[in-house]
């Protein structure tokens, strides 16, 4: 029983440790994308060790989940593994990593519908205020056999200057005329480049992923550090999309010419002030 053992505090250390060596570093700052790898890395590896102790717990107690996992090894490897060592209480271990799995699994499938509700929801929002001239394609992704151009760009109406990027099928960039009026070419080119880093990236899986691991492990600290890490990390990584394009100042005061109207460079900082 010492392997699963020690797979599991393995696991725990590196939930542990791991978050705050990580934001005590300078450098994920300077490489968001990295980072953004090695987060996802710590979060894969208790996930695995979370598995493998399922995996050889569950084998120490059925025979059946025995042969299942290790059928392509060969008599030996399982021999080598003393599973009648094994207490009686690894099928125990094994029910609740394995409740754990699935609700992993419902918490994700989740987050998933609570994001398609909302996209559909803005989608509706967006088509109302920005009508289709008669012949003119929907901005309903529905409509079945109808090729679309990939990053669809809409104008809309709006006295705050405003851009974003609205996921799916096909991603579409969403900008207001007060943003068109107030931005420049070069720093207009500076924000659609920051919102195509983010779908190109597929940013949007990466928030539902860890959205779901802490909506359902509130009290693990690893998720809710990669949530908000993630969300953090995605739009410094849109940020050197841009400025790799178009530069470090023109995104910069592009970025300070959209949120200046926020509030966030007040001398009481929204929950915006990270922009």
């Amino acid at each position: 029983m010492m392997l699963p053992l020690a797979l599991i505090v393995l696991g725990g250390l590196t939930a542990a440790l791991a978050p705050r060596l990580l934001r005590r570093a300078e450098w994920p700052d300077r490489e968001p994308v990295v980072a953004l790898w090695v987060w996802q890395c710590v979060v894969a590896a208790v996930l695995l060790c979370a598995v493998l102790a399922m995996a050889l717990t569950g084998s120490a107690a059925w025979e059946l989940v025995r042969g299942h996992v290790f059928a392509p090894a060969p008599h030996g490897v399982v021999e080598a593994y003393a599973f009648g060592a094994y207490g009686p209480w690894s099928g125990a271990v094994a029910v609740a990593l394995a409740g754990g799995g699935l609700w992993s699994a419902a918490m994700l499938a989740r987050e998933v519908r609570r994001a398609r509700a909302e996209r559909r929801r803005r989608r509706a929002e967006l088509l109302a205020r920005s009508p289709r001239l008669p012949g003119e394609p929907s901005l309903d992704e529905a409509s079945p056999g109808a090729p679309e151009p990939e990053d669809r760009l809409v104008v809309l109406e709006g006295e705050r200057p405003e851009a974003w990027w609205l996921p799916g099928t096909t991603p579409r960039l969403v900008i207001t005329t007060a943003a068109l009026r107030r931005l420049g070419r070069r720093r207009l080119d500076a924000v659609l480049a920051h919102e195509q880093g983010h779908a190109r990236a597929h940013h949007d899986w990466l928030l539902y992923c860890s959205g779901a691991l802490a909506t359902g492990f509130p009290r693990v600290p690893v998720f809710a550090s990669f949530r908000d890490e993630v969300h953090r990390l995605v739009e410094l990584a849109a940020d050197d999309v841009a400025s790799r394009r178009h530069g470090r100042l023109t995104t910069a005061l592009a970025l300070v010419e959209l949120n200046e109207e926020r509030g966030v460079f007040g001398p009481i900082p929204t929950p915006l002030a990270q922009v």
